[in-house]
């Protein structure tokens, strides 16, 4: 006979239910079950809890508390025309939580390896000059001021850049998802990144399912928030920052290092083209306009109706794409083939057991193998 359980806390049970982002009314309309545990008519069975806790994404011991716990997240998240705030989606929360467990088992790894900490991290603060910080960023990736005019596309340019990120010992993480979860997407209006500092591994994560012309924008204002030493979320709507003097610097140093107000003056006087701008610099349209409204080439409201209008664009292009894909190839992005390698280097030096290496990639058995063996030193 199955075993049931007596007391139902029925305050955590609505917690769970809402925390998901469910409203109440509906999850008890598809789960009349549920309803009835809160009502005391039925019990459910350890088994029944436990199909709830997944559904609702909350650990099994969460059910037996006494309250719900208080779920901060560790960093600033930033909202442009907003106020900071501490809480954010449960989707967003747990990619937090599962990238800082990453960060945490790296640091730990690298400190046993006696690997130095990171010179560039904090060696800056929000009363430096922009312009100093975008000419040690580029000297440190080893980047002409024009390097993206030798890259083909800007898309080529988005991943040369990430390419020379990851070799000064930052990790970063292009995903639009919880992990390899696809039922768990990451709303672009409430999380365009995010970054996790500290002097050994600094972690940079991008969301994946933003249009590529505004995630080389993050990339950047997220590397000038290591070079302040300084952890935080953020939406960037419009591609706008917050009203906040770190995000307001890291922004100058995104739109400088990408395209330099020189150049553009200079390119100005010859075409007015946005998208013929695009071209010579090597990043979207949307960057180029973006940057044309911050030297006051363009207005405001000239802005904002090209990037409404660029995002129709990208959001109608993306409906119609056929979904699929190579699954190996989207998870190098997601994981970081450099965070990767260390994870298979520990795994060889049985520093690392699989069951840990499986988490920490969201990968697991035959699906890691693979990985491992066929992509990592494939790239």
């Amino acid at each position: 006979m199955a075993t049931r359980i007596e007391n139902i806390n029925s305050d955590i049970i609505n917690w769970a239910i809402t925390r998901a982002g469910n409203s109440l009314e509906e999850f008890y309309q598809k789960n009349p079950s549920v309803e009835e545990w809160i009502k005391g008519n039925k019990k459910p069975t350890i088994k029944q809890l436990e199909d709830f806790t997944h559904k609702v994404h909350v650990p099994f011991g969460y059910m037996f508390l006494s309250n719900p716990p208080k779920e901060d997240i560790p960093i600033p998240f930033f909202r442009t025309g907003k106020k900071m705030n501490d809480k954010v989606s449960l989707n967003v929360y747990h990619t937090i939580q599962l990238i800082g467990e990453r960060q945490n088992w790296l640091t730990n790894y690298l400190k046993e390896s006696e690997y130095p900490d990171l010179e560039y991290v904090g060696k800056y603060n929000e009363r430096s000059n922009y312009f100093e910080i975008v000419k040690d960023i580029r000297d440190s990736l080893k980047l002409p001021s024009n390097w993206a005019s030798k890259m083909g596309t800007w898309e080529e340019a988005l991943d040369y850049l990430t390419l020379q990120i990851e070799e000064i010992g930052i990790i970063v993480n292009f995903n639009g998802i919880v992990g390899n979860n696809t039922r768990r997407k990451i709303p672009v209006e409430e999380c365009r990144g995010f970054v996790l500092v500290n002097k050994k591994a600094p972690f940079l994560f991008i969301n994946s399912a933003d249009a590529k012309a505004a995630q080389m924008f993050t990339l950047i204002h997220e590397l000038a928030h290591i070079w302040l030493g300084e952890s935080a979320g953020f939406d960037n709507q419009q591609m706008l920052p917050a009203n906040d003097p770190v995000e307001k610097l890291c922004d100058q140093v995104a739109a400088e290092f990408l395209v330099p107000e020189l150049f553009l003056r200079e390119k100005w006087k010859e075409s007015k083209d946005v998208k013929y701008l695009s071209r010579i610099f090597k990043v979207s349209p949307i960057v180029i306009a973006r940057r044309c409204m911050d030297l006051n080439l363009i207005t405001k409201t000239a802005f904002f109706d090209f990037y409404n209008n660029y995002i129709k664009e990208y959001q109608f292009k993306k409906d119609n794409q056929k979904s699929g894909g190579n699954f190996y190839a989207t998870a190098k992005k997601r994981i970081s083939l450099r965070f990767a390698s260390f994870v298979n280097n520990a795994v060889n030096e049985n520093n690392l057991l699989y069951r840990d290496a499986y988490r920490l990639t969201s990968l697991k058995g035959n699906t890691y193998e693979k990985f491992i063996n066929e992509y990592l030193y494939q790239a």
